[in-house]
């Protein structure tokens, strides 16, 4: 679906995005991690199409960047972090005016409306939904003409935990339909939750790209701490997985039945992204 090559970028003299090189597969969610100003959006902007003043290859769907015409945003549908709505216009006549854009098959605006919990809002005036309401209603307005391809600048900023749930719960639902999606985020839990590959962005360079979890468990990080009593007092005790059989004070301590608590710790997306790029996400 997506492939690039040696992509290069700089909106001044000094470079900016270095000799990137990447490919999504269709049905695929592929996220862009890292921190603000690290390239994730610029990125972003270069594959849908906005910035053409690149070097190196960007292809999109088949189609090179730099030649395409409009009908690539056919394809494609687009969630900026910031709702670009029209707010004197109602939730569904912002939809019905972005549907009119597009030619080709479209979506149920009633159906959309429902799956975000927006249908008895539906004649409500786009400028006095809250933050909440407006980035659902934003979201399904990037669905309206069935895009194949989704570009998610960061889902969830700014959402309570009940919206959050129920965006993350919409990205599933549209990848489950077959749809491929980009996602830019500093959300480390989302990234571990939603992607299938995602990649370290710093300093406008890949540091580290590969599944949530064999990122997490290429750091070795991972360790069982067990809990138990000696002398009235309560101790802790640690060792790797492929260590526990030399682990005397453990076995001594279940061939006893002393043990307190158990449990495994790895290391979270989080604490691999500081490790590899030795930078916090904020």
């Amino acid at each position: 679906m997506i492939t690039t090559e040696n992509l290069n970028f700089s909106y001044t003299s000094k470079p900016f995005i270095k000799n990137i090189t990447f490919s999504v597969n269709n049905g695929e969610i592929f996220g862009f991690l890292g921190p603000s100003g690290a390239g994730k959006s610029t990125i972003q902007k270069i594959l849908i199409g906005i910035i053409k003043n690149y070097s190196g290859k960007v292809s999109v769907n088949g189609c090179e960047i730099k030649n395409i015409n409009n009908s690539f945003y056919e394809h494609i549908g687009i969630d900026f972090e910031f709702p670009t709505l029209y707010d004197k216009l109602s939730a569904r006549k912002n939809l019905e005016f972005f549907s009119s854009l597009y030619s080709g098959k479209k979506r149920s605006i009633d159906e959309l409306l429902k799956s975000v919990d927006l249908y008895n809002d539906a004649d409500k005036k786009a400028g006095e939904f809250s933050k909440g309401m407006k980035s659902r209603l934003n979201f399904i307005k990037a669905l309206v003409h069935d895009p194949g391809l989704l570009f998610l600048d960061e889902p969830t900023s700014g959402l309570d935990p009940a919206n959050s749930r129920l965006m993350k719960d919409m990205i599933m639902k549209e990848k489950s339909n077959g749809k491929t999606i980009i996602i830019t985020t500093h959300n480390m839990e989302d990234a571990a939750e939603l992607c299938d590959r995602v990649a370290f962005i710093v300093d406008g360079q890949i540091k580290a790209m590969d599944t949530p979890h064999n990122l997490i468990m290429k750091k070795n990080a991972y360790e069982i701490i067990y809990t138990y009593k000696e002398n009235g007092k309560e101790k802790t005790g640690r060792c790797v997985p492929e260590n526990t059989a030399d682990d005397n004070i453990l076995k001594t301590l279940i061939a006893q039945n002393r043990i307190l608590t158990i449990h495994s710790k790895e290391q979270t997306l989080g604490d691999v992204f500081m490790d590899v790029t030795g930078r916090r996400l904020s």
